[in-house]
């Protein structure tokens, strides 16, 4: 009987030594489980988590200042917005984007269920940097340089490559802005601005391009020696008509080289400069208008 009981004991101990032995084995597996699940996600589900959120770091400057992309509504229809490719120089272009950037988010009926609309405020931060102090669209006129000279250099980047000379549609390393000799950098795409906005254009596909420059005041056209496409004429005169600016097939003033509406152009993208009238207003009331045209031209 003792014998017995000694028997069981033993058994007794066992299976309770076995069902520890198991808790402890299982325990770090779960802790596994849900360390996978919370692990951080690869750089590229990153990115996409943050578009999905509202934005995005497209690039950076040569001095590091981020390239932010706006993003509004959901549809496979994505029409890409610009302002700030001459930062300080064109500060007003900066600011016009901030003003489209509220309206979508004051009214976010205005944009059509199909269509997506994707804001760059400042394509060249260093040189917006250098005149509003400020590498964003949060910043107001007051907060401008009021020095000429100062605006001016802010149209270039921080290797003072006027960006929009070096683009690849009859890029030279000498560009013209006017009566003067720019740097249109060491060849096409040698910037990291131009490369960023490049990156983001061959990624996405993109309906239409809008692209805000000062200042002649139109709505100007796209080329590159193929002629205009007509989805970009359509756009020209759409914006022009509900605007009031004057619509333009080609952009004659003087020479352009490296122009990055034209180079999407060549890319078969639809895209329009538009020129604000000068370099202190932002014409919302016009632009405003523009962009609800085109707008109403995607909705399907």
């Amino acid at each position: 009987m003792k014998n017995i009981i000694i028997v069981l004991l033993v058994l007794i101990i066992a299976a309770f030594g076995g069902y520890f032995l198991i808790q402890n084995m299982s325990g770090p597996a779960d802790v596994q489980d849900i360390a996978s699940s919370t692990a951080p996600l690869e750089d590229g589900d990153s990115s996409a988590m943050e578009e999905d959120m509202g934005q995005s770091v497209i690039g950076t400057s040569v001095e590091g200042r981020d390239i932010i992309a706006y993003h509004y509504g959901t549809g496979d229809t994505e029409v890409l917005l610009v302002g700030g490719i001459h930062g300080g120089y064109s500060w007003n272009t900066a600011l016009v984007a901030r003003e489209m950037m509220d309206y979508m988010e004051g009214d976010p009926g205005v944009i059509p269920a199909n269509v997506k609309v994707t804001v760059i405020p400042v394509l060249n931060p260093d040189g917006l940097y250098k005149v509003a102090g400020t590498s964003t669209a949060e910043f107001a006129a007051a907060d401008v340089a009021s020095s000429q000279s100062v605006q001016v250099s802010g149209r270039f980047n921080a290797n003072n490559v006027d960006l929009n000379r070096n683009f690849d549609c009859d890029w030279q390393e000498s560009g013209k802005w006017r009566s003067r000799t720019v740097s249109g950098g060491s060849e096409a795409f040698s910037e990291p601005e131009s490369r960023a906005i490049k990156n983001y254009v061959e990624t996405h596909d993109l309906a239409a391009v809008v692209v805000w420059y000062s200042a002649a005041g139109g709505v100007f056209a796209s080329n590159c020696h193929n002629g205009v496409l007509p989805e970009t004429l359509v756009l020209t005169n759409a914006y022009a008509a509900s605007s009031g600016y004057k619509a333009y097939e080609d952009f004659d003033f003087y020479e352009i080289t490296g122009d990055m509406v034209n180079w999407l152009a060549k890319k078969g993208v639809p895209a329009i400069s538009v020129l604000l009238t000068n370099h202190t207003d932002t014409e919302r009331t016009k632009n405003q208008a523009g962009i609800k045209a085109v707008m109403e031209h995607y909705t399907q």
